[in-house]
Order: structure tokens, then sequence, then C-alpha cells
């Protein structure tokens, strides 16, 4: 098999077991961890160790660069905002009472122990999705497919992945309207690290939308 048809069809193959997890097994949150990491991590890495080539262009996704890190500042200041200022904007037109009841009978996420929930997911989980969807679906992906093809493709499974965990918190217009601006923050992630060569950038910027949802998680469990 060729490496772009086979680097697409895992990606495919892994990002939807993980959306039906989501959709239909809805384990509590840190359940899914392990499984996540097998996933996004584990299967991803066995690509490389097959094909020793590519092992020098894995170790450069991870070659840390503080450069690249603060010229994403601005973007993760902006992201954040952004992301508040359209909750605070909206809140009143869309009904967002139905989040913290999906997170709570769907992923056993409450009040009490949404502080944990909150740092993995801004720190942990989004390094795991930036090395999958930016280094192995993109970066990777692009040396064996158009670069076209390497932006498109691993910004909508990026978005589409997020339709399990998704689909039951939000309106289906809301829903969509989150999806296109996934798939515009995939591509924005994906411009960020073709411009470092590493995961460093996207990951910051995500780690900041991440601390933006969560903020507003906080608003929507009354915790601020």
């Amino acid at each position: 098999m060729k490496r772009n048809i086979s680097i697409m069809a895992s990606v495919f193959a892994f990002s939807l077991t993980i959306t039906l997890v989501d959709a239909f097994v809805k384990p509590d949150y840190f359940a899914k961890v392990p499984v996540k990491i097998v996933f996004f991590l584990v299967l991803p890495m066995l690509f490389f160790v097959r094909n020793k080539g590519d092992l020098r262009d894995f170790k450069r996704l991870f070659a840390f660069e503080g450069r690249g890190v603060l010229k994403a500042l601005l973007p993760a200041l902006g992201v954040y905002a952004v992301i508040l200022t359209g909750y605070f904007a909206t809140r009143n037109v869309f009904d967002y009472s139905n989040v913290t009841a999906s997170l709570t009978e769907g992923m056993g996420i409450t009040a009490e122990n949404f502080l944990f929930v909150s740092l993995y997911i801004s720190l942990a989980n989004s390094f795991l999705e930036e090395f999958f969807f930016r280094g192995y679906a993109f970066m990777t992906l692009k040396k064996y497919a158009s670069r076209k093809t390497a932006y498109i493709f691993s910004s909508v499974i990026f978005a589409l992945y997020h339709v399990g965990m998704l689909v039951d918190m939000f309106q289906f217009g809301v829903l969509l309207l989150l999806l296109a601006g996934l798939i515009v923050g995939g591509c924005i992630f994906n411009y960020l690290n073709e411009k470092n060569s590493n995961i460093y950038p996207s990951w910051f910027v995500h780690m900041f939308a991440n601390f933006a949802i969560n903020t507003v998680g906080f608003i929507l469990f009354g915790v601020l």
C-alpha cells in the first residue's frame, strides 16, 4: 500500500474509533485516556518504526524551538479571546444548558472533578491530538501527498473526530458552526507547524483554545 493511502486510512480508522467510542460507549473521561493514547500515539508510531527513513522527521516533530512558540503567542491569545467573546455573544441566542448535563451523564465530568479534567484536556490531551492530527495526519502525510490534500484531509478529519463528543451537547446549528470553526482552526494549526517544522506552535494555540473552552465550562458549572 502506498504510504499516503496507508497514513490516510489509519488516520480515518483511528479517529473514527475514538468518535464511535465517544458517541456510543460513552465511557468516563479518564477511562477513555488509555484508549486514546493507543490510537493517537502508540499505533501511529508504528508507521515510523516500520519506515525508518521517517524516524528523523519523527524526531523533528518534537524538536522544541522557543521562537516558534513565541510567534504563536499572539494567535493563542486571539483564539482565547474569540472563543470567550463568541460564548458571551451567543449565550442568549443558543441554549448551552445541555452541555454540563451531557458531560456529567456521558463522561462522568462534574463541577468537583472539572479542574483536573480541564488541566488534562488543556495540556496532555491537546498534545496527543497535535501529534496525531498535525504531526502524523498533516506533516507526515504531506511528504507523500499534495500539500492541499494534507491540509484539507487533516483539518476535516480533525473536525469530524469531535462529532462524537459534541453531538449530545449542542443544537444542530451550533454543532455545524463549531465544526466549521474546527476545520478553519485545523488549517491554522497546520500553517503554524508548517512554518516551524514541529508541533509546538499548534500545541500552544490549541492549549489556549482549550483554556478558553474550559473557562466556559467553569462558567456553565457555576464555578466562576
